[in-house]
């Protein structure tokens, strides 16, 4: 069965108390994180820097060190299954301003439990939920 590789991040920032995550509205009309496929020779970290760029214009995140999960899913593609394996980050931003990319048609910022609401996929709802109790519990 072939593979993919990607790599993606939980991108947040601060707005007065509060804590807002970006998710992005699909094509194919899920919202998800920002994520995409690791380009031969790239770290994972370089990859998920590369596409939050390509996919909203944030070109300030900034890593939480210790913050490092993983999810494995398959799908169809040409009728064909794939393994798709996705790391993610946890990045503070502070730009507020999003320029999405063609791949999709909007996107959010929203509290931890409108984005939990809002997520379409429960293996993204694990990783939020993942980030927020990192973010408020760091090791």
């Amino acid at each position: 069965m072939p593979t993919e590789k990607s790599a993606g991040a939980v991108v947040f920032r601060k707005e007065k108390d509060t804590i807002k995550y970006l998710l992005l509205h699909y094509e194919l009309g899920h919202w998800d994180l920002p994520k995409g496929h690791i380009e031969k020779g790239e770290k994972p970290e370089e990859a998920a820097v590369r596409e939050v760029r390509e996919e909203t214009g944030i070109k300030d995140i900034e890593f939480i060190p210790g913050f490092k999960e993983t999810i494995k899913y398959f799908y169809k593609r040409d009728d064909k299954s794939f393994l798709k394996t996705v790391v993610f980050f946890l990045a503070r931003t502070k730009t507020k301003k999003v320029k999405i990319s063609y791949e999709h048609q909007g996107f959010k910022w929203l509290s931890y439990d409108k984005a939990l609401e809002q997520l379409t996929f429960d293996n993204a709802k694990r990783i939020l939920k993942k980030s927020r109790q990192f973010l408020s519990n760091p090791k």
